[in-house]
């Protein structure tokens, strides 16, 4: 459901008076995750600085192949791990 700019809503407001309350939906690495707003539903994800930024077209394709580097290399330590033993 896209929101459209001129539609109100006090989980909007909410969140800008208060700030967001972000829950995690999606572990990329170990230190960098998706998040959504519970209230407002916006989506934001952590950036190379340590900052969270509005989660983009761009920066979920980042995260997406991050993702499957992090996994590639997570699995080749978890077999050398598996033949040392």
């Amino acid at each position: 459901m896209k929101d459209t700019p001129n539609k109100f809503s006090f989980a909007k407001v909410y969140c800008k008076i208060f700030g967001h309350k972000l829950k995690v939906t999606k572990n990329v690495t170990d230190h960098v995750h998706e998040y959504k707003c519970a209230n407002c539903g916006q989506e934001m994800t952590d950036t190379a600085n340590g900052f969270l930024a509005p989660l983009t077209k761009k920066f979920k394709d980042t995260n997406n192949y991050i993702a499957k580097i992090h996994k590639k290399r997570k699995n080749r330590r978890l077999r050398h791990y598996a033949k040392a033993s």
